[in-house]
């Protein structure tokens, strides 16, 4: 059985449970539900932690678990990512810097390479923060959570994984065990922008943009997902629709800018008032369209 570790720190009393297989982590978490959490880089949730804004009385840790790490892409199949894979990995992996653009710009700006060594991106998915920097590029990428329980495995897209802030689908016995991000689009280009004050800052304003075939409507791929601009990250499946249409590509942005308007929902923080986040939105949505779709 997975050892057992005591601390009484600065932080608050816990049991640590370090399993070295996927079926004990269930069990684990089945025994212990809400009162459990699982930890692997643990970056967001030990600052939780140190400012008692979580309190569980167990933490398992998922490091020592092989089948968590798993990094695989299979040609037709797309790409998949354990839940203890970290973002370092994903930054050198030669695949995703090709083949899914999106994704590792947005790692890039993350915060710092020690932090990235850590820090997992299935951990910044199940911190559910709105800025979460990952999120948007997975949306774009149609990307799905396959998440488990001694119960049973379900496989979901993203965007039902998040409820609203700090908060996800996940029940108390559950756990996320990868993320399935899909081969993507033939010949796709795009980024991820994070607007921030300083270069470790949350986004006040994150945007992934994904383009294929700009110049054929038919076959016209153009996907825009956003952070920190509602209480969750938010895909605008709308502007998807609306870029098959055969019209002129700036009356095409044009519109795409009031759907997008409406679809987000930003707010006045320590951070960023919402008109400066809504000018942010629409300016660099405008840019970013314009960049991709090759419209001057």
């Amino acid at each position: 059985m997975a050892s057992i570790i005591y601390y009484n720190t600065t932080l608050p009393e816990f049991e640590v449970y370090r399993p070295k297989t996927l079926d004990e982590v269930l069990r684990l978490k089945s025994k212990y539900g809400g009162d459990a959490m699982i930890i692997a880089g643990g970056t967001d949730l030990l600052v939780d932690l140190r400012m008692r804004l979580r309190k569980p009385k167990v933490l398992i840790d998922i490091t020592g678990v092989d089948e968590l790490r798993k990094l695989e892409y299979s040609e037709g199949k797309g790409l998949e990512i354990g839940a203890g894979v970290t973002l370092r990995a994903l930054e050198l992996n030669d695949i995703v810097r090709r083949k899914y653009p999106v994704l590792w710009s947005a790692i890039k700006v993350m915060a710092d390479a020690a932090l990235r060594n850590r820090a997992t991106l299935v951990g910044n998915l199940c911190n559910a923060s709105p800025a979460a920097d990952t999120a948007p590029p997975l949306l774009t990428y149609k990307a799905k959570a396959e998440i488990a329980s001694v119960r049973k495995r379900r496989i979901i897209d993203l965007k039902e994984f998040f409820v609203w802030v700090k908060r996800t689908v996940l029940k108390p016995d559950e756990v996320v065990t990868k993320v399935i991000v899909p081969e993507p689009p033939k010949g796709h280009s795009g980024e991820y922008y994070k607007a921030v004050r300083s270069v470790e800052d949350l986004a006040l304003v994150g945007i992934a943009i994904l383009v294929a075939n700009p110049d054929n409507p038919k076959e016209r791929i153009v996907r825009l997902a956003y952070a920190s601009v509602a209480p969750k990250p938010v895909i605008v499946d709308e502007v998807e629709k609306l870029f098959k249409q055969d019209k002129p590509l700036n009356q095409l942005i044009r519109e795409a800018i009031e759907i997008v308007k409406r679809a987000v929902s930003p707010i006045t923080d320590v951070r960023a008032t919402k008109e400066y986040r809504m000018h942010i939105v629409e300016f660099m949505t405008a840019y970013l369209l314009k960049k991709y779709l090759k419209v001057r």
